[in-house]
């Protein structure tokens, strides 16, 4: 007689769970995350805060106005970059605004010390913005921003091309009359001599008309010559016909 194994009955394994099966909801990257979160919360950008004058109490942008500190001497400074360490006392760009700021003593309650000023002080602003200025200028002739000489200086005003005109202030009143008269709604400026204007555009001849062409080189240089006009003599003419309205520039 046989003897038969009996039959072991096979477990059937249970399946595992396919992760798949049970996906959780897909979260964002932390950057995203954060991203999110943080344009929740962020303030609306700011414009730049505004300065007060020592002069005159008036409101002013730095843009605007002038900044003065004190050197490592101890002496009034100009900063023209507005970006020098230390307290700095503001001022409306002109020399009235100075001389009452130093009669007045604006500077030294401002700078909480003694701020002791130089006989050429003035002098030594008006150089330094001429100089801001015709930098601009030199600028505007290497962008292709700058027009030169009578005839071209016509065909830009007659083609409404031009946001400022410059007309050298030694220069022949007839050929600044003429295009003065061209001008329209372009701003005409009368600040620097034909040496002046021949220096910073890097020319050798006399250099009488200059047209600068609408746009962010034409913008700058105003910036810069609105500040210098507060400076420069009266003999100067300055700017004729202020129309920062129709200036055409951006």
């Amino acid at each position: 007689m046989t003897l038969c194994a009996p039959k072991l009955k096979r477990k059937r394994r249970k399946r595992l769970p396919n992760p798949s099966d049970h996906i959780a909801p897909e979260t964002p990257p932390l950057a995203d995350a954060r991203q999110s979160a943080d344009a929740d919360v962020r303030p609306a950008r700011r414009s730049a805060p505004e300065r007060r004058c020592v002069a005159t109490g008036a409101s002013l942008s730095p843009q605007d106005g002038l900044r003065f500190v004190l050197s490592p001497q101890g002496d009034l400074a100009p900063d023209f970059s507005g970006k020098l360490p230390g307290r700095g006392a503001w001022i409306e760009a002109s020399r009235s605004a100075l001389a009452t700021a130093l009669k007045k003593g604006g500077f030294a309650r401002s700078l909480k010390a003694a701020a002791p000023a130089a006989d050429d002080l003035a002098a030594r602003v008006e150089a330094g913005l001429a100089k801001a200025t015709l930098s601009a200028l030199g600028l505007a002739r290497k962008t292709g921003d700058a027009v030169v000489g009578f005839e071209k200086v016509r065909t830009a005003l007659k083609e409404n091309s031009a946001a400022v005109l410059l007309n050298a202030v030694d220069g022949g009143p007839d050929g600044r009359r003429k295009l003065a008269g061209l001008a329209g709604e372009t701003l005409v400026i009368e600040l620097f001599t034909e040496a002046e204007l021949s220096a910073a555009l890097g020319r050798d001849e006399p250099t009488v008309h200059v047209a600068l062409k609408t746009g962010p080189a034409a913008t700058r240089f105003l910036r810069e010559a609105r500040k210098l006009e507060g400076f420069r003599s009266p003999a100067a003419n300055a700017i004729v016909g202020d129309k920062p309205e129709t200036a055409k520039t951006p």
